[in-house]
């Protein structure tokens, strides 16, 4: 899958495992709310990458910022349901200098574009209720929510209550024309700050608002 800003290319540790350790290097809480990490060494991370890009769910890819051609972040569907015409976007771990960039919005926008063209029909994002900046990313993209699912998982050792948001495949067109909106260059300064907000662009999509959030 490949943007004007980013492209995302199927987790192949050969290539990408290193990289992605070192742009993840020396920020720990990144995986706070993760199910895997930290990663204390390169090879811990590269036997991860091993195992996860055998799988097919999750389905893992390693996201390139083009500005810089450079190894940033990695996310995955998941719970892939094709059956019930449902997929769920998960495993997101942007490193710092993926957060807030125009690479980081598209990849998102990427991987929602493929699952509705693809026929899927329910897109799912889940997060820990504890996480608020997944959760004002997951509303910001266009994710409506759905709940707290109280003490659905342990994970490392701790109880996850999961807060669930989703779009759906008749709400692709009006996301797809925010997306468009928001990534084309006209909506950016020279000092590249925004003309117009993505949240604002993705509101009107949205059947129900975090309460959280507000």
């Amino acid at each position: 899958m490949e943007g004007r800003y980013a492209r995302l290319e199927r987790l192949d540790p050969a290539r990408h495992a290193q990289a992605l350790f070192d742009a993840f290097a020396g920020h720990h809480w990144l995986w706070d709310y993760m199910p895997q990490g930290p990663f204390e060494t390169a090879q811990q991370y590269r036997d991860w990458a091993e195992a996860a890009a055998r799988g097919a769910d999750p389905f893992f890819y390693a996201i390139i910022d083009k500005e810089t051609d450079s190894v940033t972040g990695a996310a995955s569907y998941l719970r892939i349901a094709p059956e019930a015409g449902s997929i769920e976007v998960g495993n997101i771990c942007f490193s710092p200098a993926l957060q807030r960039t125009r690479a980081a919005t598209e990849a998102m926008a990427l991987m929602m574009g493929w699952a509705f063209d693809a026929g899927y029909r329910r897109y799912e994002w889940k997060c820990n209720a504890l996480n608020r900046p997944s959760r004002l990313a997951a509303q910001r993209l266009g994710f409506s929510y759905e709940g707290i699912f109280r003490q659905a998982l342990v994970v490392k050792g701790r109880n996850r209550d999961t807060a669930w948001f989703a779009c759906i495949d008749k709400e692709w067109p009006a996301l797809r024309a925010a997306f468009e909106t928001w990534l084309d260059p006209v909506n950016f300064e020279a000092s590249g700050a925004q003309k117009q907000s993505l949240s604002n662009l993705t509101a009107p999509v949205l059947v129900a608002c975090d309460p959280s959030l507000s």
